[in-house]
């Protein structure tokens, strides 16, 4: 499965996480597939299923 980069921009941007919103919005590609990049998404302390339901826009 994929995500788009922009709801881990923003999720991470509500967060005050904005250098980790930058770096990441400057080094993944548009659509992040969580399978292979679970290790990231664990060390922002994401949760891919937050992202599951959510329309893109």
């Amino acid at each position: 499965m994929e995500i788009d980069k922009d709801k881990i921009l923003e999720a991470l941007r509500r967060r005050g996480q904005h250098h980790r919103a930058d770096w990441l919005d400057k080094e993944m590609p548009d659509r992040i597939d969580i399978d292979r990049n679970s290790g990231l998404l664990s060390t922002l302390d994401l949760d891919p299923a937050e992202f599951a339901d959510q329309p893109t826009r």
